[in-house]
């Protein structure tokens, strides 16, 4: 992956994460056991830094390093240590960030106490959402020690593009999937794009990560015949966007605050995502996503933009003209670059 941000490779660290390491410098688009260059991998890739999860091999790298706190914290409080000790300039972010998981994950004493000991003995904080941002801001007191910055998409690369002729999109495709979590809304979601079907004739794709339990809810929608279509259990990033991409739009009603992987799927697919408050959604899609929206209004827009086929080129335009000015590769590495550099 080409870097744009000059000599600036950052590192970014999940220590004692699960995604293998990766050198984005020597990987442009993977080959198929890479991980795509997308949320906190993202910012490794944007400037042709590398992703890590072994902390003797980021300190080794001598590089800027944001590590991500995951788990109960400890792996990440031990690789801070050992990272300023090596005298690296280290920014720290839950690997979480959405409100709810960030509510989760600090709602046991011992891992807020932790929490708040590594925020302050970092360098800084980064955040995907400005949320998440907030959050750090209320722990800081020097808040230039914090920076927003959304999760770059490669939209620049034309390897990147997987993009469907319109004459080949047909369908609503349901962004989220997770029935347990409230603030994703799905069975929302899915009641509303019954409706958003039903005035335009739209058949609706959804993932079922449920099993039996996901089938017998799906089942009480009434949508049978060639009106539903579901498809179980995950699937390899690439398999799961060649799928996306087959749609017309992508719909949600999540009101997590995240960082907007729903929304940045659409971005690489030139669809439009209706509904959602990510940090993605509000950046490129503001006309169409749900921040300060009823579901009625979200429902209206679906079929808006299902029915008019110049709202539909505008709102793919309007979407790749902002993410192109806010939310590239490029632009990602120089504000990186730019906050790194200001520590």
């Amino acid at each position: 992956m080409e870097s744009h941000g000059g000599g600036f490779r950052l590192a970014v660290l999940n220590p004692g994460g699960r995604d293998a390491e990766q050198d984005f410098a020597a990987a442009p688009r993977g080959d198929g056991a890479a991980h795509a260059p997308v949320n906190f991998h993202a910012y490794a890739a944007c400037t042709g830094g590398c992703f890590y999860r072994d902390t003797a091999r980021a300190t080794e790298a001598k590089r800027p390093v944001l590590l991500l706190l995951r788990g109960d914290f400890r792996d990440s409080e031990r690789a801070l240590g050992l990272l300023k000790k090596a005298g690296q300039k280290v920014a720290v972010s839950l690997k979480e960030t959405g409100l709810h998981q960030i509510a989760n994950q600090l709602g046991d004493r011992t891992r807020l106490s932790r929490f708040l000991r590594i925020v302050t003995e970092a360098d800084g904080c980064l955040a995907p959402t400005p949320e998440a941002a907030d959050v750090y801001r209320s722990v800081l007191s020097a808040h230039n020690a914090v920076a927003f910055i959304p999760t770059p998409y490669p939209l620049h690369d034309s390897r990147w593009d997987v993009s469907r002729p319109p004459e080949e999109r047909r369908g609503i495709f349901i962004g989220t999937r997770e029935w347990d979590v409230p603030s994703r809304n799905h069975l929302a979601a899915l009641l509303a794009a019954r409706r958003i079907s039903e005035a335009t004739g739209e058949p609706i794709t959804v993932f079922n990560c449920d099993g039996r339990r996901g089938e017998g809810l799906l089942a009480q929608l009434g949508l049978g015949g060639d009106r539903l279509r579901v498809l179980d259990g995950a699937l390899p990033y690439e398999e799961y966007m060649a799928i996306v991409a087959q749609h017309k739009i992508v719909f949600q009603l999540d009101t997590s605050f995240v960082p907007g992987q729903v929304a940045g799927d659409a971005l690489l697919c030139r669809l439009p995502c209706v509904g959602g408050n990510g940090a993605i959604e509000r950046a490129a899609f503001r006309e169409l996503c749900g921040a300060e929206k009823s579901i009625g209004e979200l429902i209206e827009i679906g079929i808006e933009v299902l029915r008019d086929a110049a709202f539909y080129e505008r709102a793919i335009g309007a979407s790749q003209e902002r993410a192109g000015s806010d939310l590239s590769f490029p632009v990602g590495a120089l504000q990186l670059e730019d906050f790194f550099s200001a520590l």
